[in-house]
């Protein structure tokens, strides 16, 4: 059967639209480089132990970037000249890479750098879960671990390893957050098969969880 010219075109079109409702690769693009991170004050240990808590209502206003340089030290910045890190991880494997969906693109947090580094342009947050409130948040975290680093002798030692490292860096970010006024809640409902191609992941990195953070939905905007 023959294919006319409208219908070729058709499919062009149809291409070039999907084409354009995916992420592009943003490799090239230069990293930002994040403020110094706040690293005094705060609420007292046992003040954000008592405040923290799981938060599904968020505002859609943008984390300031300072906040956002925090809040990622916090989770999984370096906290020691050798180059170790806020959680721990099995004899420090650090195979846990916490990748950061804004409207804006996404990036991968750097930490020796403390640095965000570009992984995909466009807005990807809607890949991050199932839930409404996922997609106009202002921020989703997304943990995943490189299994070429990951520690453990068999494949359910490297769960359990990745498994603790992963939920160690998610309760940072509780603690942060009930200390700095925002709401979060770690989520392991993702559509892995369709973010992992989005991030640009490789065959042996594994998305393992997610985590959406925010301004408690109908925070006054401060200006």
């Amino acid at each position: 059967m023959r294919t006319t010219r409208r219908e070729m075109l058709g499919v062009s079109l149809g291409i070039a639209v999907t084409s354009s409702l995916r992420a592009q690769p943003a490799s090239s693009a230069p990293p930002i480089q994040l403020p110094k991170p706040q690293t005094e004050g705060g609420k007292p240990l046992m003040q954000a132990l008592m405040q923290r808590k799981s938060t599904r209502a968020f505002d859609g206003r943008k984390l300031p970037e300072p906040v956002l340089s925090s809040l990622l030290w916090a989770a999984w910045g370096m906290n020691r000249p050798d180059g170790k890190r806020t959680a721990p991880s099995a004899m420090n494997k650090q195979e846990i890479d916490v990748y950061v969906l804004l409207e804006q693109g996404a990036y991968v947090y750097e930490a020796k750098e403390h640095a965000l580094r570009p992984v995909a342009a466009g807005d990807l947050r809607a890949q991050a879960g199932s839930q409404d409130f996922v997609k106009t948040a202002p921020l989703n975290l997304v943990y995943v671990v490189d299994l070429t680093k990951a520690g453990g002798n068999n494949e359910q030692d490297k769960v359990l390893y990745y498994g603790t490292a992963t939920g160690c860096i998610a309760q940072n970010v509780y603690l942060y957050c009930a200390s700095e006024g925002l709401v979060t809640v770690v989520r392991a409902y993702v559509d892995k098969a369709a973010l992992a191609p989005s991030l640009g992941l490789k065959p042996e990195q594994r998305i393992v969880l997610a985590q959406t953070v925010g301004y408690p939905a109908g925070t006054p905007s401060v200006s």
